[in-house]
């Protein structure tokens, strides 16, 4: 398996991943991968690929986003999505992707990553609930335990405050959990 950064041709293949590992949720993430591909910038973010035999198989995304702090705003990445292809789970590509990630944005002088995430995978890689760091999610529809955060070697003590995620997580209503029935 190789991790590279992510080409415009690995478009279709990227969604495609998206589209299976996500299932009936798997167009909102998809749709949510290209719009924030459409509006970010190279520098404000990273995207990488997994590929398998020239395939891609999973994909990784980090974007910038703010860290309300009460000293002043924080640029911060968010991990979100993260998708392998359901024949390739379990084999390590995710936690490949989280890694070269995380070390790549560490070099960029990133201080701090969060996450919406499953509670049992992602403290492997060093995330920690984020409320016990001194963080605020950006919704109340985000379950405590989901809501997590890493401080990478540019976290100073006074960045504490609220995540504000960038605005297409809000346009494709991608934060937080929905409930159906209210």
């Amino acid at each position: 398996m190789d991790l590279r950064e992510e080409l415009p041709s690995d478009r279709d293949n990227v969604r495609h991943v998206h589209l299976q590992a996500f299932g009936d949720h798997g167009t909102v993430v998809a749709d949510l991968v290209d719009t924030l591909r459409d509006t970010g910038t190279p520098d404000s973010g990273l995207s990488l690929v997994a590929e398998h035999a020239g395939q891609v198989v999973g994909h990784i995304m980090f974007t910038r986003s703010l860290l309300d702090a009460p000293r002043r705003l924080v640029e911060v990445q968010v991990l979100s999505p993260l998708a392998v292809a359901p024949e390739h789970q379990r084999q390590g590509v995710g936690s490949a992707l989280v890694r070269g990630g995380l070390k790549t944005l560490a070099e960029q002088a990133v201080p701090l990553i969060f996450l919406e995430g499953d509670p049992g995978y992602y403290p492997r890689f060093g995330f920690a609930p984020g409320g016990d760091l001194g963080f605020r999610k950006p919704s109340l529809r985000i379950p405590d335990a989901a809501f997590q955060a890493i401080r990478l070697p540019k976290y100073e003590p006074w960045m504490t405050g609220t995540l504000v995620y960038s605005e297409p997580f809000w346009r494709h209503d991608a934060v937080g959990l929905r409930d159906p029935n209210a």
